[in-house]
């Protein structure tokens, strides 16, 4: 594996990572951009390393981009820490069962995610524009903790959009806006991230020196995005969020139809 990783490979790597903080920080899914970037900068890693070595990267990013938002938006943490708590314990459920999966099922569980999450966004223009909170008290923090461990497991185990997905069940399933939701979902990002580094480190699975120069773009991406999405609003954040989930969609139907690797 020694001679895939040239000083020129772990560079654009780390352009990759830069490129997906930014994304990640604004609306999600940066994963979808590391992780083929890894596939085909290091053929030879196992999907073992391409999964850890991406949340060794991630997880830097998520924690910039949440400080970064908690500073400048807020956010309720008596939902907040309760769902990432959770989402932590099922990434950890996740990681396991992500270690015995192939990797040809990876793309078609996610495309149809992808789908019916770009579907549903495009077709509800005023979503996530204005918050109208679902539910309230307890039976609110009920469902954010179930969705963040259902996301949490999906995390751990194939994990690519997850970010995406988690401000998508925010904002639709419990009625707040773009950049409101945005702020949640990092911090319960970062927990998915720890708790599947709880199972990966441990296991010798991350490449570190690829981990942690992608680490140092993807804080880069994570601060600026972060400071681009509470600039400019919700309007701007679910827009970044429609053309990611298409270009998502694009990618991997293409991957799964032969047009590209």
């Amino acid at each position: 594996m020694t001679e895939d990783l040239t000083p020129g490979v772990i560079a654009l790597l780390g352009v990759a990572a830069l490129a997906a903080g930014w994304i990640d920080a604004v609306v999600g899914g940066g994963g979808l951009i590391q992780l083929p970037a890894l596939l085909i900068g290091i053929p030879s890693a196992t999907p073992a390393q391409l999964l850890a070595t991406n949340k060794v990267s991630s997880i830097f990013g998520t924690a910039t981009s949440s400080v970064t938002y908690f500073r400048r938006v807020g956010a309720d943490l008596r939902t907040a820490l309760p769902m990432a708590g959770v989402a932590y314990l099922g990434a950890i459920g996740g990681a396991v069962i992500g270690l015995h999966i192939p990797k040809s099922a990876f793309y078609p569980i996610i495309l149809v995610l992808l789908v019916v999450v770009g579907a549903y966004t495009i077709l509800r223009p005023d979503l996530g524009r204005e918050s109208i909170k679902r539910f309230h008290g307890h039976k609110h923090v009920a469902l954010a903790m179930l969705t963040g461990f259902v996301i949490g497991v999906y995390d751990g185990a194939l994990g690519p959009g997850t970010g995406s997905f988690l401000v998508f069940a925010l904002v639709g399933l419990l009625g707040y806006t773009f950049l409101e939701a945005s702020v949640k979902a990092k911090i319960a990002n970062f927990a998915t991230n720890l708790g599947a580094l709880t199972v990966f480190a441990p296991g010798g699975h991350v490449l570190w020196q690829v981990g942690l120069v992608m680490a140092m773009g993807n804080i880069a991406g994570g601060y600026i995005g972060a400071r681009t999405a509470v600039a400019r609003g919700s309007g701007f954040v679910r827009a970044v969020f429609v053309l990611i989930v298409s270009a998502f969609i694009v990618r991997i139907g293409g991957s799964l139809l032969g047009w590209w690797t």
